[in-house]
């Protein structure tokens, strides 16, 4: 409790967080009990061996993977102008591949930086969508990938740099280019569109669903939460009974998704009223460069978003900004479409 409570930015909730706290505990010592009574029931020779059964089945599943794709490389600019590059080599001999994303932009001043854990999670993910068959997810999925990160990079920065985006913003961009290079498919939204809002009373925390890429054989499905976003938004009528806030629009946003002989998926609208004096953070991406397309589809829709005020005038507000409600203000949120696949017409 000091240590929440004593620092130059304290915790808000010392309580909330000492739960959190003993909830890890309780899941640790969860799975620590049924660990002991898995070795107690087969034995640890019997458990090891079958956690390494699983660990080779992965890796073979991912060599398979490898043994039907070719070399590919890919290059994309970030809403900022930095560039994100990385290049697929193919061994067939070896059965293995290199994610080299040498080329990729210096260190940003801001917070979008992702450590190389995430890079890794993100290649880890998309190997692991591409495999067909059903298997936990494990690092034997890592063993026939080697990755090349280059130090001082928003791959890679140095101890100390903002990394706050890059697991929400900075991830979503690494999963699009890799499916991209691989020719699997084109650009999904390539953002969370993380929505925080709140004042001394409450503070509340979503991101929001938007238009999925389109692939060789499939087109992409319209408002979803796409790669790394992994959470679900809150009911409306959740929303509505737990904060003073009343969700106005949320609907698919039509025309967002790119054209192609499979088109992208549509993204969202998103329009929330403030019912107290709020203080709105927006942390996004997509809003200046385009979720891109792929064998000539076209591009997604970029997502933007505006504050109307009480008079009716609209302030249009960037996709990294801090905005003030008053009482009866709302925000609406229009999130990007995916990218198309193949030509349209074709």
């Amino acid at each position: 409790r000091d240590l929440l409570t004593g620092a130059a930015y304290s915790a808000r909730n010392p309580d909330a967080n000492i739960s959190d706290i003993r909830a890890q505990i309780a899941a640790n010592e969860a799975g620590a009990r049924d660990v002991a009574a898995m070795i107690e029931r087969y034995g640890w020779p019997g458990v090891s061996a079958y956690a390494s059964h699983v660990m080779d089945n992965a890796e073979e599943s991912v060599r398979r993977v490898i043994d039907r794709i070719g070399d590919g490389e890919m290059e994309v600019e970030m809403d900022d102008g930095a560039l994100l590059r990385v290049a697929i080599t193919v061994d067939r001999a070896a059965r293995s591949a290199r994610i080299d994303f040498t080329g990729t932009g210096a260190q940003r001043a801001g917070n979008f930086n992702a450590p190389p854990v995430v890079t890794r999670s993100a290649v880890l993910y998309v190997f692991r969508c591409l495999v067909a068959d059903d298997l936990p997810l494990n690092e034997g999925c890592m063993r026939p990938l080697e990755l090349i990160i280059p130090d001082g990079s928003f791959l890679s920065p140095s101890h100390g740099a903002a990394v706050v985006a890059g697991n929400t913003e900075v991830s979503q961009a690494v999963c699009n280019i890799l499916f991209g290079a691989l020719g699997a498919s084109a650009a999904a939204q390539g953002t969370m569109n993380n929505f925080l809002c709140g004042n001394d009373a409450y503070q509340y925390y979503e991101t929001i669903c938007g238009g999925a890429g389109a692939g060789p054989d499939f087109d992409g499905a319209s408002a979803v939460h796409t790669h790394m976003t992994n959470t679900r938004i809150t009911d409306p009528e959740i929303l509505e009974l737990r904060y003073p806030l009343r969700v106005r629009r949320f609907e698919e946003r039509a025309g967002s998704g790119g054209l192609g002989s499979h088109k992208g998926g549509n993204g969202a609208i998103r329009e929330i009223e403030a019912l107290s004096q709020t203080l709105v953070t927006l942390v996004s991406s997509s809003r200046i460069a385009a979720p891109f397309g792929l064998d000539g589809g076209g591009a997604g829709a970029t997502g933007r978003q505006w504050v109307t005020r009480l008079d009716g005038t609209r302030d249009a507000v960037d996709g990294v900004a801090t905005v003030t409600l008053e009482p009866g203000e709302t925000i609406t949120i229009e999130t990007p479409g995916g990218g198309g696949f193949g030509p349209a017409g074709t």
